[in-house]
């Protein structure tokens, strides 16, 4: 069983003006990150996005600096290193991370956001000297990977502070009998 975190996770801080989260920039995220820590695993994803994040800001600045091929290809390419690490790190992650639902989602996003990658270094033409590729489409995506990723850690963290841990796991067998059957009929729809 993890460890039930000793004090209060960081949370966000919220803008006055828009009520909305104050964080903008990768940086920040990742520096968040560094500080919203309920137990060893999720300190050890934190970290492990925050390096995610640093090397989205990375090539977020490399695009608007130049889309040129010879100076954008290197970062991209540098982005599916930290990208494929970090979703090793995912996978590797134990029970009570994959009984999530948001687990499943997340890596759906990084293996979305790896093939993205790859589709924006191949779609261009050899004779093209710049990418297709504009910092705001690769900051899109990115902030989209990110977002799935803290609603991953936010789920978890709050899987750990329920009082009985395994009341978070699937509540199927609380329903009854003409609703599990529906729920079994529709899953084996969208598993076609």
């Amino acid at each position: 069983m993890p460890s039930r975190p000793h004090s209060t996770t960081q949370r966000l801080s919220i803008d006055p003006f828009t009520n909305l989260p104050s964080i903008n920039t990768f940086d920040g995220l990742s520096n968040f990150l560094r500080g919203a820590i309920a137990d060893e695993d999720s300190r050890l994803f934190s970290e492990s996005m925050a390096q995610l994040a640093q090397q989205a800001e990375t090539v977020v600045a490399g695009l608007r600096a130049s889309r040129h091929r010879d100076d954008a290809s290197p970062l991209l390419m540098d982005m599916l290193t930290v990208l494929r690490e970090h979703r090793a790190f995912v996978v590797n992650l134990g029970l009570d991370w994959r009984g999530l639902y948001e687990y499943a989602a997340y890596l759906q996003t990084l293996n979305n956001f790896r093939v993205l990658i790859g589709q924006w270094l191949l779609h261009s033409a050899p004779w093209d000297d710049e990418l297709g590729l504009t910092a705001e489409d690769f900051e899109l995506a990115a902030w989209r990977t990110m977002g799935e990723g803290m609603l991953l850690v936010d789920m978890y963290e709050q899987w750990l502070t329920r009082e009985d841990p395994d009341e978070q796991r699937s509540e199927l067998g609380e329903l009854p009998a003409p609703q599990v059957a529906r729920v079994l009929q529709w899953w084996h729809k969208l598993r076609r």
